[in-house]
C-alpha cells in the first residue's frame, strides 16, 4: 500500500511538472504573439500629456495626486515623471516594460489557478482564455492605459493568492502581502478597491471558512480602502483638470446608464469572452474600438446563456461565479465610466471601448475557473456535459486570433511616429532663435479639443528639452521668416490664407485719418490674422481696423510685413498711423497662417530670427 501511495504521489507530482511547464510555455508564447503588436505602437494622445505634465512637474504630493477625470494614478505619474528624464518617448523602455508586466500578471494568475484548483490540466483553460482573449489587446496598444490596467491585472491575482494561502496556514505575513498589492494596484488604478471585495466573495463563496474568522485580514484591508477614499475623493472634487475646470461628478439619467451597460456588456464583454468582437472600428490609424456586428453579438449572447446554464448544472456554486463577474462589470467597469466619462463622447460611443474591460480579463479568467474547475482537492463531477467546453475553446481560440490579427494589422501608430520624428529632425535643423507658430499638433497626434495647450507643438516637442527656438502665438509684430509645421510635421514658412488685399506697383500712404481697403468680398465674423506689407520712414505702429474691431501692428523703419490678430467682419479694412511717421501700407492678406502651399522646407540657412 505504501508503494502503490509513493507511486501516485510521484505520478501527480509529474503531472503537475507537466502542467506547470505546459502553462509556462503558453505565458511565453502569448508574450512573443504580443510583443509582434506591442512593438509596432508609438505614444498618443494621453501618453503625451503624461510625459509632458511629468517633465513641467517636481516629484511632488500634488503632482502625483492629481486625479485626470476619475482616474487617481500616482504610480504612471511617477512612471511619467521617469520617462520624461529617461528620453521622453522612449519606445524601448515603454515596450519593456509593457511586456514585463503582461510577463508577470500572466504568471501571476497561473500561479493562483495552481492554488485554488490544484496542478490540474483543466488550469489551462482559464489560463489560456487570458493569455487569448481580445479584450486586453486596445489597451496594449495605448501607453496611458499600460499604466492603468496591467499593474492592476498583476496585482489582483498575487493579492488573491496571498490571501488564500492566510486562509489556509493562518500567517500573518500573507496578511501583508496581501495589504501591498492591493496598495500597489491603487497607486495605478481605482478599480483596484475590488481588490478585497474580490477576496471576501472568494472566501465566503468557496473557501469554505468563516469571514468573522479573519479579522486579522478585514480589518487592514479596510483600514486601506477607508485612507485610499479619502485621498480619492479629495483629489477628485479639487484637482483642476488641463480645460482649468474642476471635476463635478454625477450620475447621469438612468437611460444613459442603462445604455452604456448593454452596449458595452453585449458589445465588449461577452463577444470578447468568445473570442470576438472579430471587427473593429477604426478610430484615426493607431486604435480601434469593438465593433461587433450585430448578428454575432445576439450569437454571442445566446451563447453565454448557454455556457452559463452548463456550468450551472454541472456545479452547484458556478451561479455566484457569474454573479461576481456580473457585479465586477457593473461596479468597476460601467459606474466609473458614469461618473467621470460618459459626457465626453456618450455611450454610443465609449459603450464600444474594450480599454475600459481590459482589467476584467483578469476577473473573467478567475470567475471561469470558479465556474467549471473544483476546488483543490475536490473530485470532478459526472456529467457528460464536462467537456462541452472542448469545442466552444476552439471557437474562442480561432476567435481571439483572428480578431487580434485584425487588430495588429492597423498602423498602430506609425503615423504619429512619424509626426514627431519628422518634427524633431526639422526643429533640430533650424538655427537657435528660429521662430515658429506654435499652433496644435494634428488631433491623430494629440486632439485640443481634450488636451488644450498639451497639445501644442511647444509642449509635445519639448520632451525632453530641445534646442531653444522662439516660439510665437499669435502671430504679431514685425517677423522675418516665420515657419509653421504642415500635417507631415516638416516646418514650412507661414503663408495667410484668405484674403487679398492688392495695392499695385506703389503703397498707399496712411495717417492719422484712416484709409479704408475695400475687400473683395466682406469678411465673415471670426479670428483673423492680418499681414501688412509696408514702407516706413520711420518706426511707427499701425491701428487696424475691421468692422467693431480694433488692433495695433508695430511696424519698423523700411521695407518689411507686419501681423496682428483681429476680431471682426464687414467688407472693409481700416488703417491709420501717427502724424509724421510716412507710414506706406502696400499688399495685405486677412485670413488664417497655414503652411505655404508647394514650399519645400526651409533650409537653416534662409532662417533669420
Amino acid at each position: 500500500m505504501t508503494t502503490m501511495t509513493a507511486t501516485g504521489a510521484r505520478q501527480r507530482s509529474r503531472g503537475g511538472d507537466a502542467v506547470l511547464a505546459a502553462g509556462l510555455v503558453m505565458v511565453a508564447v502569448q508574450l512573443v504573439w504580443k510583443f509582434e503588436l506591442v512593438r509596432q505602437t508609438y505614444f498618443r494622445q494621453d501618453d503625451f500629456h503624461y510625459i509632458i505634465r511629468g517633465q513641467e512637474s517636481g516629484f511632488t504630493w500634488d503632482y502625483l495626486m492629481w486625479v485626470d477625470v476619475g482616474h487617481l494614478l500616482p504610480g504612471g505619474f511617477g512612471i511619467s515623471w521617469a520617462m520624461a528624464r529617461l528620453g521622453g518617448y522612449n519606445e524601448v523602455l515603454a515596450h519593456t516594460m509593457t511586456i514585463a508586466l503582461q510577463a508577470g500578471a500572466s504568471l501571476a494568475l497561473l500561479r493562483l489557478l495552481r492554488l485554488l484548483f490544484g496542478a490540474r490540466p483543466a488550469i489551462l483553460v482559464p489560463l489560456g482564455f487570458y493569455l487569448l482573449t481580445p479584450m486586453t489587446i486596445p489597451s496594449l496598444s495605448w501607453w496611458a492605459a499600460v499604466l492603468e490596467t496591467l499593474p492592476l491585472q498583476l496585482a489582483l491575482p498575487m493579492a488573491l493568492s496571498a490571501h488564500i494561502l492566510y486562509v489556509r496556514d493562518g500567517r500573518l505575513r500573507h496578511v501583508l502581502a496581501a495589504c501591498a498589492w492591493t496598495v500597489f494596484g491603487l497607486l495605478f488604478f481605482v478599480k483596484a478597491a475590488f481588490i478585497p471585495v474580490l477576496m471576501f466573495v472568494v472566501t465566503v463563496g468557496w473557501l469554505g471558512v468563516s469571514w468573522k474568522r479573519l479579522w486579522r485580514a478585514w480589518a487592514p484591508y479596510t483600514a486601506i480602502l477607508a485612507a485610499y477614499s479619502v485621498v480619492f475623493f479629495t483629489g477628485l472634487y479639487s484637482s483642476v483638470q488641463i480645460n482649468n475646470a474642476t471635476q463635478t461628478p454625477e450620475l447621469p439619467d438612468l437611460g444613459v446608464g442603462v445604455e452604456f451597460a448593454w452596449i458595452l456588456g453585449s458589445r465588449g464583454l461577452v463577444p470578447t469572452m468568445l473570442g470576438g468582437p472579430w471587427a473593429w472600428q477604426p478610430i484615426g490609424d493607431d486604435y480601434a474600438m469593438a465593433a461587433t456586428p450585430g448578428p454575432l453579438a445576439w450569437a454571442a449572447l445566446g451563447v453565454a446563456a448557454v455556457a452559463v446554464a452548463v456550468t450551472v448544472r454541472i456545479r452547484r456554486r458556478a451561479w455566484l461565479a457569474w454573479l461576481t463577474l456580473l457585479g465586477y462589470f457593473l461596479l468597476a467597469d460601467v459606474v466609473p465610466v458614469l461618473l467621470g466619462r460618459i459626457e465626453l463622447l456618450g455611450p454610443g460611443v465609449l459603450g464600444y471601448e474594450l480599454r475600459y474591460l481590459a482589467a476584467t480579463a483578469m476577473v473573467a479568467a478567475i470567475v471561469i475557473g470558479l465556474a467549471v474547475i473544483p476546488m483543490n482537492g475536490e473530485e470532478w463531477p459526472r456529467s457528460r456535459l464536462t467537456w462541452a467546453w472542448v469545442p466552444l475553446a476552439a471557437v474562442f481560440t480561432a476567435g481571439s486570433i483572428w480578431s487580434v490579427t485584425a487588430y495588429a494589422d492597423r498602423p498602430l501608430g506609425r503615423t504619429a511616429r512619424s509626426y514627431v520624428e519628422t518634427a524633431r529632425l526639422a526643429l533640430s535643423r533650424v538655427p537657435p532663435g528660429s521662430l515658429v507658430l506654435d499652433t496644435h499638433v494634428p488631433p491623430t497626434v494629440a486632439a485640443a479639443a481634450f488636451f488644450h495647450e498639451y497639445a501644442r507643438h511647444s509642449k509635445l516637442l519639448g520632451v525632453p528639452d530641445r534646442k531653444p527656438v522662439r516660439w510665437m502665438e499669435p502671430l504679431t509684430g514685425t517677423v522675418r521668416h516665420p515657419l509653421m509645421f504642415d500635417e507631415q510635421g516638416r516646418l514650412l514658412p507661414v503663408a495667410i490664407e484668405g484674403t487679398l488685399v492688392p495695392q499695385g506697383a506703389t503703397c498707399v500712404p496712411v495717417g492719422p485719418k484712416e484709409v479704408r481697403f475695400p475687400l473683395p468680398s466682406p469678411q465673415p465674423g471670426g479670428d483673423w490674422t492680418v499681414q501688412i506689407s509696408y514702407l516706413n520712414g520711420t518706426e511707427t505702429t499701425l491701428s487696424v481696423r475691421l468692422g467693431l474691431g480694433r488692433a495695433t501692428a508695430p511696424a519698423s523703419k523700411g521695407l518689411g510685413r507686419t501681423f496682428t490678430r483681429i476680431q471682426g467682419q464687414g467688407p472693409e479694412l481700416a488703417i491709420s498711423a501717427p502724424a509724421g511717421s510716412g507710414a506706406c501700407v502696400g499688399e495685405i492678406r486677412i485670413g488664417r497662417p497655414v503652411p505655404a502651399k508647394n514650399a519645400a522646407p526651409v533650409p537653416p540657412q534662409a532662417v533669420g530670427g
